[in-house]
């Protein structure tokens, strides 16, 4: 490899170990802030969720999936993130929506420690933290939707100042949910 190529990659790699380090702080320093403002954001197809962050683990860039046969078509397979084996749920197929596209954008949300699954589900976008300041409840359901396909898991529904609409989908009720458990292909 050519000195040049070599010293980018590894300032490539270096800018991104930065970024994650940088990344994982705010998240842990957001852990231990007010209950208010522990939401993080993300966006599964056209849909804004909120997620409590004392649920959510890693954030990754969506590592290789190996397909497991004979599982659900919503269930795209297992990763290896650094040795340790991690089941990748697409969310959107889950909740009776269109596959998620895999671009730069995408990641893979894992689940915290604390849900004793070791799972993930794959997202559209990564749409940052959240503040309560920023953010006004609202009903659950919205009457326009033909069908809110994450109600079943959904804690409450908010709207913001710009007047985007936001649902707190609960990890630890889409974890206790049968289907969600039962990935073998019938």
């Amino acid at each position: 490899m050519p000195p040049t190529t070599q010293r980018s990659a590894a300032e490539r790699r270096e800018r991104l170990r930065e970024f994650q380090t940088s990344l994982s702080e705010k998240l842990r320093r957001a852990k231990t802030t007010p209950l208010a403002v522990n939401r993080l954001g993300i966006q599964v197809g056209p849909h804004r969720l909120l997620v409590d962050l004392a649920d959510a683990g890693e954030i990754l860039a969506v590592p290789d999936i190996t397909p497991v046969p004979l599982t659900r078509n919503w269930y795209r397979g297992l990763a290896n993130v650094r040795g340790n084996l991690l089941g990748v749920v697409d969310l959107s197929v889950f909740a009776g929506g269109p596959p998620t596209a895999i671009d730069k954008e995408s990641r893979v949300l894992a689940f915290s420690a604390d849900l004793r699954f070791s799972v993930g589900i794959l997202v559209s976008r990564m749409l940052g933290l959240r503040s309560a300041a920023d953010l006004v409840e609202g009903p659950a359901t919205d009457p326009a939707a033909e069908a809110e396909p994450f109600a079943p898991w959904i804690r409450a529904a908010f709207v913001d100042d710009r007047g985007a609409r936001w649902q707190e989908l609960d990890l630890a009720a889409l974890t206790a949910d049968e289907r969600f458990v039962d990935i073998a292909r019938r």
